[in-house]
């Protein structure tokens, strides 16, 4: 046996000069791992971080699983992941810069984005609006926005809005991209707070909530939208056109119940995937029956969700939005301006619609509540760049996962606190 040991192994063992350094490893990963599990390292987040933990340590369990039920968390995501969104962002003709500014307003590497421009807008233009983002380096290098090659008809008050959107979430889907929440803008929306707000605050919020303003059908809708039968042109022809009303009118459905409400929404993966796979058929028929439903982008998602049993306790009734109406009400919201400046802010939206194109109050929101600059993005925790005078922090990219949250994280959590109270939840879907 000695004859055939290796004389170079018997030399290592026989020498101990190995054991003091490799205690001493052994030393440093054990302390490593024990500052890992008790969090001896600092967070990330930045000076707010200490005042959200003491407001979320006292939010009475509503941003935990136990008020919400266990079914419809199919995720089963941990406290603590940050999340990812998945935008849709769409236009018509003239809006490709538009668009392009509420990009860059709401960019962060860890969402995903699609951009429709329909087929109103010129070849041109949606060219150009292509090659401002294959141009752009941080677009080119995350991999995260995406124009649809795919220009549809949209039709106002039509159903061709609802497919639109159906299809950015079947592509978003189909190419198996990481996002938990939708959230559909058009030209004219922009936010009112950075995406480190956002996904900071929603980080310890329940994957299985749906933000979706809700209401019954009642009163002059009944009449004037439920029983109407609409043709949209846009289903079959290459020119927008209003839709067609026929002379014909439909009874009331017993089979479900009509919800309606705002168009903006914010939906769960998993209720969407629910929409688009339909496996009970229930968002198949409401599909079908929205077809001819006057203004069906305001009650497609709404009625699914209403009369899904598994979904419906996840539905809370608000678009997330800050829009200012007529008084009395009309079917229009006003153009907002610098004299609804405050409302915004006091709203505690993270979103607010609808802007003119380069209105005053937009270069506000950018310098007051985003620290933008004009033609960059919204800067967050992942801009590592160098910030000093005109230099762009982002032009360097850093840890998607670091967040540094402002005083918008602290409006937004005020705003849910509010939605996710008991009395406010009793009312949905109602």
């Amino acid at each position: 046996m000695r004859k055939n040991a290796n004389p170079h192994l018997v030399r290592i063992f026989s020498d101990r000069k190995w054991i003091p350094p490799f205690f001493a490893s052994l030393l440093v990963l054990v302390t490593l791992l024990f500052s890992a599990v008790f969090g001896l390292f600092g967070s990330p987040y930045g000076e707010y971080q200490s005042a959200f933990e003491e407001k979320l340590d006292d939010r009475n369990g509503l941003f935990v699983e136990s008020e919400i039920d266990k079914s419809a968390n199919a995720n089963g995501r941990l406290a603590g992941d940050a999340p990812r969104f998945a935008y849709l962002i769409s236009g018509t003709k003239g809006d490709s810069q538009r668009m392009m500014r509420t990009l860059q307003a709401i960019y962060h590497p860890r969402n995903q984005y699609i951009l429709h421009l329909d087929l109103e807008a010129s070849p041109r233009e949606r060219m150009d609006l292509t090659l401002s983002v294959k141009n752009d380096p941080t677009f080119r290098e995350v991999e995260n926005v995406r124009v649809m090659a795919q220009s549809n008809l949209v039709t106002y008050k039509g159903p061709t809005m609802i497919a639109c959107t159906l299809q950015a979430i079947a592509i978003m889907l189909r190419e198996n991209l990481r996002w938990d929440w939708f959230i559909n803008l058009s030209a004219a929306d922009y936010p009112l707070m950075t995406q480190d707000d956002l996904l900071f605050v929603f980080t310890n919020l329940s994957r299985s909530l749906n933000f979706i303003e809700h209401a019954q059908f009642a009163g002059w809708k009944l009449d004037q939208r439920a029983k109407p039968i609409i043709i949209d042109p846009g289903l079959y022809l290459s020119k927008k056109s209003d839709i067609s009303l026929t002379t014909q009118r439909r009874s009331l459905p017993t089979s479900f119940k009509l919800f309606t409400g705002s168009a903006w929404v914010m939906l769960t993966r998993d209720f969407l995937e629910y929409c688009i796979w339909g496996w009970d058929n229930l968002p198949r028929t409401i599909l079908m029956y929205y077809t001819n439903f006057i203004s069906s982008p305001e009650g497609y998602f709404h009625t699914v969700i209403c009369n899904a049993k598994e979904y419906r306790k996840t539905a809370i009734s608000h678009d997330l939005h800050y829009i200012a109406w007529a008084e009395p009400p009309g079917q229009h919201p006003l153009d907002l301006s610098l004299r609804h400046f405050d409302k915004m802010i006091k709203s505690n939206a993270p979103f607010a619609r609808k802007f003119r194109k380069d209105d005053p109050v937009l270069h506000l929101i950018d310098s007051e509540l985003l620290g933008r600059k004009k033609g960059r993005f919204t800067p967050g925790g992942w801009c590592i760049g160098n910030s000093d005078g005109e230099a762009d922090p982002c032009s360097l990219r850093g840890d998607e996962s670091v967040f540094k949250p402002g005083p918008g994280a602290e409006r937004l959590l005020e705003l849910l606190q509010e939605l996710l109270s008991e009395g406010f939840r009793s009312k949905q879907c109602s």
